[in-house]
């Protein structure tokens, strides 16, 4: 691999979908910590860190991958390293977009440790099987969606409340959160209203 000043800008990303998934291995801490040791291990001189958190990785309209896209611009940066690939993002479009057009299109090169894809060398079949993991990674996505609409609509036909928050004169059961139970406390104050009525 040719040897070149690269300025990296490290990219982390974490969305709700991924909270329950990836867990603590995933979170933007360990992320950016995994990319830091990548690049002194490798001589990488660290231009940026970009972080999106709570940010779906079907959506490209993130603030610090916009942030990023446009420092590539002005050619504050060379180099993009995430820890895989599903980091980058989960529409398989958008993300062959960004490493097959844009990223070779502006000369920035891009390393997804995890996955060993590094545009860098040519010779690596991961490079090659990279489109195969595009897909799956937006596949993952969307079956989990199904997976996760079928749950709600299960509990839904059960009659379980499904809401984050209780209305007014109800709390969740303590042993059951998706069942309501009267709030002694505030119950008498929504009668009242109802008396008054």
């Amino acid at each position: 691999m040719e040897q070149q000043n690269y300025r990296v800008g490290i990219y982390c990303r974490i969305s709700r979908e991924d909270d329950d998934n990836v867990g603590e291995s995933g979170s933007i801490t360990i992320q950016r910590d995994i990319i830091q040791r990548y690049c002194e291990e490798n001589g990488l001189a660290i231009g940026c860190i970009y972080q999106d958190d709570g940010y779906s990785g079907l959506n490209f309209e993130r603030p610090d991958f916009q942030r990023m896209i446009d420092d590539i611009g002005k050619g504050k940066i060379n180099c993009v390293i995430t820890k895989d690939l599903s980091r980058l993002g989960r529409d398989y479009i958008m993300t062959g977009y960004y490493t097959e057009v844009f990223f070779p299109e502006n000369k920035v090169r891009y390393i997804a440790i995890g996955d060993g894809y590094d545009t860098a060398d040519k010779n690596s079949s991961s490079v090659d099987f990279a489109p195969f993991k595009f897909i799956m990674n937006d596949m993952y996505v969307k079956d989990l969606s199904k997976k996760q609409r079928a749950s709600r609509n299960a509990k839904y036909l059960k009659g379980q409340f499904l809401a984050a928050y209780a209305p007014y004169g109800y709390k969740k059961d303590a042993n059951d959160h998706n069942k309501l139970v009267v709030d002694e406390e505030t119950a008498p104050i929504v009668q009242m209203i109802f008396e008054k009525y």
